[in-house]
């Protein structure tokens, strides 16, 4: 028997936890894409990674956003 795994579905953010977080570098708030799983700071240009769930606020974690 050959058993295949799926990957699960992308967690979606709790909509609570969406409006208490904002920019540790800004201190604005962010936007959420599902789609790549990262908070957006349009302010400080950053792109804070979900993993598994958890929002990554580390600036130094973040991805750079391009003008």
């Amino acid at each position: 028997m050959n058993e295949t795994t799926t990957k699960p579905a992308a967690k979606d953010l709790d909509p609570k936890l969406l409006e208490v977080l904002v920019c540790p570098v800004t201190r604005e708030t962010l936007d959420y894409d599902r789609a790549s799983q990262e908070l957006i700071s349009r302010g400080a240009k950053l792109a804070y990674p979900i993993r598994e769930g958890v929002p990554i606020m580390l600036p130094e974690e973040a991805r750079e956003l391009e003008d």
